[in-house]
């Protein structure tokens, strides 16, 4: 027994790696699929908190279809996205927020935020067609589907993470730089017309095109991958060295 676990460990130590990955991180927001043959033209990788937003903008009914994608905080905790018709910031955002209620369901609310210290569940400033969110492998997902402005082409988006919820009422998040950042801009018609290809969100390079992901972003996901596979390498690479010799 003692020699079968000398001669296999190292091996199985080598595919403990991808194990140090976090779901949330284990694709590009290209290689993320959804059930249904659900499919969006566009889709980009957030720069901070880890996370994506696919997305569709129909011109002609100026509606927004949207997935937003992020693991929440803490298991039981909440994540949010919003577009903010006035400012770049949380307050005045109207706030799509996802958790996990008392009773085992993945459940949306809508939120008006009109202020940091008060958030109180309320209809948003645009109609919400359709909306719901899961959770699976620690990842939720928010869908829905908005009614915005003729004259919105350009959105301000935040998003954001959570690691509680209390009696149905969302615990503050983290005040750290990777929440302070979780803020960008939605080009979803081009200057001549047409719906734009892709996003380009705060920090990040230009969008590629259909489907595309923003092309010099390496913060968020791509950041963490890179920095739990070297952790990982080196951690395996110490514990071979001292079954080895």
């Amino acid at each position: 027994m003692a020699s079968f676990l000398f001669q296999h460990s190292p091996i199985s130590l080598l595919l403990l790696i991808p194990l140090l990955i976090s779901p949330a991180c284990s694709l590009k927001c290209t290689s993320q699929n959804f059930t249904g043959n659900t499919h969006y033209t566009n889709c980009t990788d957030l720069p901070s908190l880890n996370a994506y937003l696919h997305y569709t903008y129909d011109p002609i009914n100026s509606t927004l279809s949207i997935a937003f994608i992020v693991s929440p905080a803490k298991s039981e905790g909440w994540i949010a996205w919003a577009i903010n018709p006035t400012s770049t910031g949380m307050a005045g955002a109207q706030t799509l927020l996802a958790y996990k209620a008392s009773n085992g369901s993945i459940v949306v609310k809508t939120y008006n935020i009109s202020s940091y210290s008060s958030i109180v569940e309320s209809k948003l400033s645009f109609d919400v067609l359709d909306k719901k969110a899961e959770f699976s492998n620690g990842v939720m997902r928010i869908f829905a589907r908005l009614a915005l402005p003729e004259t919105m082409t350009t959105v301000n988006q935040v998003w954001q993470v959570g690691s509680s919820v209390k009696d149905g009422v969302p615990a503050k998040h983290e005040f750290k730089p990777e929440n302070l950042n979780a803020k960008g801009t939605l080009e979803l018609v081009q200057e001549d017309g047409k719906t734009a290809p892709a996003a380009s969100p705060s920090g990040a390079e230009n969008g590629t095109g259909n489907g595309g992901q923003n092309g010099k972003d390496t913060s968020g996901c791509e950041r963490t991958l890179n920095d739990n596979g070297f952790f990982g390498f080196l951690l395996c690479f110490g514990i071979l060295v001292v079954f080895l010799f």
